[in-house]
């Protein structure tokens, strides 16, 4: 994931790349001659010379890493999910706060845009069913698809539903590792609103989708198009004839437009600019509400699914 970050910030012209670090000396070195940059092995040699860092490093590091810099006064981008343990995601907001610099989560697919298209035109959602399957890929491994995929969704349900949870309903199974490769989750929400969820890893095929249920309209979002469908109802009417009573239903589709670009582009470029304003002004802006309610649910999933916890109310007692 490093390398996309990389290629991201390579071409932005108002961005120095200041350097590359991984613990593989030869990688990091090819890595920052392909890049006109310098290459380190130590984290820590960044500190003083950057403003800014992204973090794609396994996600039992991710706190150690994050917390050394925000303490060292950089602001922060780390790849999903933020830490191990919302102790942990708490301590790294409170080092943010208290050192005035941002600290940014990697929940890419909120500024897909057709996500952000989305979030204008559903109101009222009665079913919300999302699917992200696709193969596996060994080098995620040591996550369980909850936290290596789920959470994306899980994000981006929590962030179109109004109202609180009340209900988890969660199962998975393991396929091609010792942690769960698929998982299924259903949410219930007070006002009604029900969110099925499912994530693989075991999957051939590569789907990446969304569709809600409303009142007016199916709409149906394809992330990897970033492509919209809104079905409305325009009319319905019963045909009668000697054989049979038939129920017609028409119906018409819009296609809504969505300015296309890198959704990893675009979280960067907000992710800067956001550190700017915060140099700027001393004042820091930071989605912590969001990111720990999505970390503390897809926790949570995780440890249904480990323990073989069909149900869980919400909010945990």
């Amino acid at each position: 994931m490093g390398q996309y970050h990389i290629l991201v910030y390579a071409e932005l012209w108002d961005v120095d790349l200041v350097g590359l670090v991984d613990v593989d000396a030869g990688k990091v070195a090819r890595l920052a001659a392909q890049y006109d940059t310098k290459g380190f092995t130590d984290y820590r040699d960044l500190f003083g010379r950057v403003d800014v860092v992204s973090i794609a490093v396994p996600t039992p590091l991710h706190f150690e890493v994050a917390r050394d810099c925000l303490e060292a006064g950089i602001g922060v981008l780390v790849e999903k999910p933020l830490t191990v343990s919302l102790e942990e995601a708490r301590e790294l907001f409170r080092i943010a706060r208290e050192r005035k610099v941002l600290l940014h989560v990697g929940h890419v697919e909120r500024f897909n845009g057709a996500v952000q298209e989305l979030r204008k035109i559903v109101a009222n959602p009665v079913l919300v069913e999302s699917r992200r399957l696709g193969p596996f890929v060994p080098r995620v491994q040591h996550d369980t698809v909850v936290m290596d995929l789920m959470i994306h969704d899980i994000d981006i349900v929590l962030g179109l539903v109004d109202g609180e949870i009340r209900r988890i309903t969660a199962s998975g199974a393991r396929v091609h590792s010792p942690r769960p490769d698929v998982a299924n989750v259903q949410i219930l929400f007070e006002g009604g609103t029900i969110a099925n969820i499912t994530a693989s890893r075991a999957t051939e095929q590569k789907v990446r989708t969304l569709a809600i249920t409303q009142p007016d309209a199916y709409i149906f979002l394809n992330y990897t198009d970033q492509d919209i469908q809104i079905h409305r109802r325009a009319a319905s009417e019963y045909i009668l004839n000697r054989e049979s009573i038939r129920y017609r239903q028409e119906s018409f589709v819009e296609h809504l437009f969505v300015h296309k670009e890198n959704p990893l582009k675009l979280e960067i470029l907000h992710l800067l600019n956001a550190v700017r304003e915060t140099q700027r002004s001393g004042v820091v802006d930071l989605s912590e509400h969001d990111d720990v309610r999505s970390l503390a649910v897809a926790l949570a999933i995780e440890e249904m699914i480990q323990e073989g916890r069909p149900h869980l109310d919400w909010p945990r007692r």
